[in-house]
C-alpha cells in the first residue's frame, strides 16, 4: 500500500500522477512539444500543491523506464532520481509499453467484450524513421514477446496474423496502418502515454520490492543516439 508518484516523458507528452494503493489520486498533463526539460519539475510542484502533498509524503518515485524518446526518456529519469536521492525514497521503473497494454485495458470501457481472447496486443511507439518499438501481450497482459525495435514490412506477423486478431496502438501503430494490411488487424486510433497508466505496475513493483538501484539505473534505449543536425539559416 504506498502512495507513488508516476512521472511518464518518453513520448511527447508530458505528465505525472499521483497514485495510492494502485488506484489514480490525482494527474497532470502538458502536450507542449520539446518542453519536458523545463515543465516537468513545474507539473510535479503544481500537482503536489494542488493536494497538499510534499515529497516527504511520498513512499517511491516510478518513472516510465522506455522504450521511447532518448531524450524525454533521459529527462524524465534524472528527475526522478534526482528526487529519490534527495529524499531517500525507492525509485521503481516501468516498461513503457507494459503501461500502454495497461493504460488500454484501464481506459477501455468494453475492453473484455470489444476484443477476442486470444487476440495478441501489440503496442507500438515510434522509433524515427523505418522503425517501431514493440512488445506483445495477451488479453490478461501477460508478456508475449520482449520488448524489441523493428522495422516493419508487408510480412511482418504474418504467422500470428493467418490465426488471430492482433491489436496495434500508440504512435508506431499509426505509422505502420498502411503497411500491414490483413482482416485480423486491428487499429486502436489515437492512443497516448499518460503517467496514469503506470500506477498498478508501480504498486505490483512496491509490493515485490522491485526497487532500482538510484546511482546506477539507466533507460531503456534500445537504441543510440542519433542526433540531427539543425538546418542551415541563411541570414
Amino acid at each position: 500500500m504506498a502512495l507513488i508518484l508516476n512521472i511518464e516523458t518518453s513520448s511527447d507528452s508530458c505528465s505525472v500522477a499521483l497514485s495510492r494503493n494502485g488506484e489514480l489520486y490525482a494527474f497532470i498533463q502538458s502536450d507542449e512539444d520539446r518542453s519536458h526539460a523545463h515543465i516537468l519539475t513545474v507539473l510535479i510542484e503544481k500537482l503536489l500543491a494542488q493536494n497538499s502533498i510534499t515529497i516527504a509524503d511520498l513512499d517511491a518515485v516510478a518513472v516510465s523506464k522506455g522504450p521511447g524518446s532518448y531524450t524525454g526518456l533521459r529527462i524524465g529519469v534524472s528527475v526522478a532520481k534526482g528526487i529519490c536521492y534527495g529524499a531517500r525514497k525507492p525509485l521503481l521503473a516501468v516498461n513503457t509499453l507494459q503501461a500502454m497494454m495497461a493504460g488500454l485495458k484501464l481506459e477501455t470501457t468494453d475492453f473484455a467484450a470489444r476484443f477476442p481472447t486470444n487476440a495478441v496486443f501489440c503496442p507500438m511507439l515510434d522509433a524515427r524513421r523505418q522503425e517501431v518499438y514493440l512488445a506483445m501481450f495477451s488479453k490478461e497482459g501477460n508478456l508475449l514477446k520482449e520488448t524489441t525495435a523493428e522495422i516493419i514490412t508487408g510480412d511482418s506477423f504474418a504467422d500470428i496474423l493467418a490465426k488471430q486478431q492482433m491489436v496495434f496502438f500508440g504512435s508506431g501503430a499509426g505509422k505502420v496502418k498502411d503497411i500491414i494490411q490483413n482482416p485480423n488487424a486491428l487499429f486502436v486510433e489515437n492512443f497516448g502515454l499518460k503517467a496514469s497508466y503506470l500506477s498498478s505496475l508501480a504498486e505490483e513493483a512496491w509490493q515485490n520490492k522491485k526497487f532500482e538501484d538510484v546511482a546506477y539505473f539507466e533507460p531503456l534505449y534500445l537504441k543510440d543516439f542519433v542526433a540531427t543536425v539543425a538546418k542551415r539559416k541563411v541570414i
